[in-house]
Parts: structure tokens; sequence; C-alpha cells
């Protein structure tokens, strides 16, 4: 189960959401910005931008309450306030990839994070440096220790360069990647769910596929999500896991999704 928090500014905290125990659960910080507050970018040096209710002791005490919770930052989002992120080709892609390293690695130290996920939304499709300093970016973390799990998570409008990362460095991503290419406004129906995530199945890996849903956002909606999670079984699909956005809407709700999406994972009629 992955959940993204922290990101639209919301005074959230983790103790709301249901978190059930033979369930792996990753918080998903969003998000740390290769920019400062103007939103200059700062050639690789990235600052948490998450709710200010998500301090490091916060983190560190949810995941002392719950063995099987980790933690995450998102990296870039949409946008900074009314700022929109663009990756950019930074000029010298080494400095770039130090400096991130450097900063991510700080607030992993600082948050008591477990790892990275990856949210550039806004792409160019080719002749991009984006793969490469990415792809170098999570295997030098993940060699020096300073980070366990690595997660991508497309948008259906930037599927081109993210299959380019998973392919030169897919190697290096953890099990569960994250999948928000589901969530679009031109998926809105079981049967359109099944046949998107079969398409993304064959671009990326299958068993590292997570359908996603966003609460009360775009794409497919309400019960319609767990009819798609049913297709998908009854399709020969494992569906390993669930990736939702986020748990700053679902307190709202009384984080019925969470609820019903662990459920399901448990092969649990109960919610």
């Amino acid at each position: 189960m992955m959940e993204y928090i922290g990101a639209t500014g919301t005074p959230i905290t983790f103790d709301p959401v249901p978190i059930e125990d033979g369930i792996d659960f990753h918080f998903i910080l969003g998000f740390a910005i290769d920019a400062d507050p103007s939103g200059q970018t700062q050639n690789g040096t990235f600052s948490p931008y998450w709710v200010d209710t998500l301090t490091p002791a916060s983190v560190a005490a949810i995941k002392a309450k719950h063995s099987n919770v980790k933690a995450l930052a998102s990296l870039s989002g949409w946008s900074l306030g009314q700022k929109v992120i663009r990756w950019y080709d930074p000029v010298e892609p080494q400095i770039w990839i130090s400096n991130a390293f450097s900063s991510l690695q700080s607030i992993a130290i600082k948050y008591h994070l477990d790892g990275i996920d990856i949210d550039y939304e806004n792409l160019p499709k080719h002749n991009s440096t984006f793969a490469y300093c990415i792809g170098e970016l999570i295997t030098m973390l993940k060699n020096q220790s300073a980070i366990s799990i690595a997660t991508i998570a497309p948008f259906y409008t930037t599927a081109i360069p993210y299959i380019e990362l998973f392919k030169n460095y897919g190697s290096v991503m953890t099990m569960l990647t994250t999948n928000s290419i589901l969530i679009s406004d031109k998926v809105s129906t079981p049967k359109g769910y099944l046949e998107a995530f079969r398409l993304r199945a064959e671009q990326f890996d299958r068993n590292k596929l997570l359908p996603s849903y966003e609460v009360n956002g775009r794409g497919i909606q309400g019960e319609a999500f767990f009819e798609a999670l049913d297709l998908l079984k009854e399709n020969g699909f494992e569906v390993n896991g669930v990736m939702i956005f986020s748990a700053d809407a679902s307190s709202t709700n009384s984080n019925y999704h969470e609820r019903k999406s662990q459920a399901f994972l448990l092969n649990s009629t109960s919610v």
C-alpha cells in the first residue's frame, strides 16, 4: 500500500490513516523540490515542501508504532505554489547528480526516510537527460545505502521518458512502482482501466505496476475502482498493491478507500 500525503497544504498528520499490520505501508511525502521558495531552480539541491505537521519526529513516531511503515520523499510534483515545476536539463549533469545526492541524503537522514519516489510531471518527450540523471541518482543513493526504496510515478502524458528510465535503470528500482499513469481523465470505467493497465504492463514490468486511485479526482471513481481491481485479478494480473492520492483528500471520508484497498489486498470483505 502506498499513499501520498502532505502535498495540498492541509495540516494533516499520519495518525488518522488506517494501517493494517499485514501490509507494507509506504507513506510518500509530497514534495521535495529542486527549487527555492520562489521556484528558482537550485541545480539539484532539493528542499522539503510538505506540510509542517509532517515533522521528522512524527515520521519516526509512526514508524515506531507500525513496524510495517516506510516513508519516502516524492520528487517534484506538479508545482510549487503557482510555479509549475518542469524538468530542466542541467548544464553539467554530474554536478546536478552530486547536489541531488547530497541534499536528498540529508533530507532522508533528517526525516527518517527509506526512499524516494520520482514524480516529475512536466518532461520533454525526447532528447532529455532526465532518464540518465534520475537513474544515476537512484543508483548512487542505493549504492551508498542512503535509501532502500525507489519508485516512479509516470503520468499518462509523460510515459516515454519514464519508459526510457525504467528500461535503463529498472534493476535498481524496488518491487513496487507507483503508477499514477492510470490517473487519467481518459480512464473512467473498469474495462477501460483494465485495458490501460494491460498497455502499461507491457511498457513497464507487470509485477512492479500498482493500480492507482485519486480520491475525488480524475479518472475512475468510487466503487468502480474496486470493480477494476477485481477485473484485473480475473484477467490474470497479480495486484501487488494499491497507490492512493492522497491522504489529504481521504481525511474527508474517514479514509474509506484506504480501508477497502487494504481489505482487498488482505482478501478480506471487511472495511
